[in-house]
């Protein structure tokens, strides 16, 4: 079966017993309050059956494992019969990435789940994301909670990264590190793409140990703070890049770059 066809599976009715949800690799944990939302709006014409992956003498929820817990709770806690789609012949790589990829009723991945699954499944581009944003000292947050030297917004640091390239980006992420050494608020959304743009329509034109100095010597919510305070003077990311312009610039009368953007 290829990655891409999920239309072929059989249709088998299994004892929620036997079905393991992998969460220590792939699979996000249980979240209880939805759990309690399918059951209080449950209506079996609308249920979409687990998918699960026949592997090695067991079978593994990579879709589904919220239907199950439900339906698990309107049968006062007991193991009941649940009908499922297995899927045979693939390996757990190949759950994780079909995880990263499910859409329609599944509830929507948050970008940490999203991006833990497919760095577990092996997808090249998130696994070179990964190696860059190790490289200049930070760990990606995948429970996006943030904390010290973390990345909780990874979306938009993915994003940043297939858009610029690694070079760029652990450019920019290296400029953030030295200049606030990981602290969370500098690890903010609108400060990295700030600080990416910045880099990448600067490259070769600015200073990067005079950016340093001048993002050091600012508090890191400033970008954030004054970029939202610019309301619609300018769109978008290009609030929080002049953020970063203004900041480079300062006071100063020499070396001081163009406006751009």
């Amino acid at each position: 079966m290829r990655l891409n066809d999920t239309s072929a599976y059989q249709e088998m009715m299994i004892n929620s017993k036997m079905l393991e949800v992998p969460r220590g690799t792939y699979q996000r944990e249980l979240n209880i309050h939805r759990v309690r939302k399918i059951a209080a709006a449950f209506d079996i014409r609308l249920l979409n059956p687990p998918k699960v992956s026949y592997r090695n003498g067991r079978y593994y929820v990579f879709d589904g494992q919220h239907t199950i817990a439900a339906l698990k709770l309107l049968n006062g806690g007991k193991d009941l019969m649940i009908r499922c789609h297995v899927y045979r012949g693939l390996s757990e790589s190949e759950e994780a990435l079909l995880f990263a990829q499910q859409t329609g009723v599944s509830a929507k991945l948050t970008p940490g789940a999203r991006m833990r699954a497919l760095i577990y499944g092996g997808d090249l581009e998130a696994m070179a994301f990964l190696k860059a944003t190790e490289s200049v000292g930070l760990r990606l947050d995948y429970s996006q909670r943030r904390g010290k030297y973390r990345i909780a917004c990874i979306g938009t640091a993915f994003e940043e990264f297939k858009r610029v390239g690694p070079d760029c980006y652990k450019e920019a992420l290296s400029i953030i590190v030295d200049a606030w050494h990981g602290d969370p608020e500098s690890l903010r959304s609108e400060t990295v793409q700030g600080v990416v743009r910045f880099v990448e329509l600067y490259h070769g034109e600015y200073d990067p140990r005079r950016l340093v100095s001048r993002l050091h010597h600012a508090d890191p919510l400033t970008i954030y703070r004054e970029g939202r305070a610019m309301g619609v003077n300018l769109a978008g990311y290009k609030k929080y890049l002049y953020q970063v312009y203004a900041l480079y610039n300062g006071g100063s009368k020499k070396n001081v770059l163009p406006m751009k953007f």
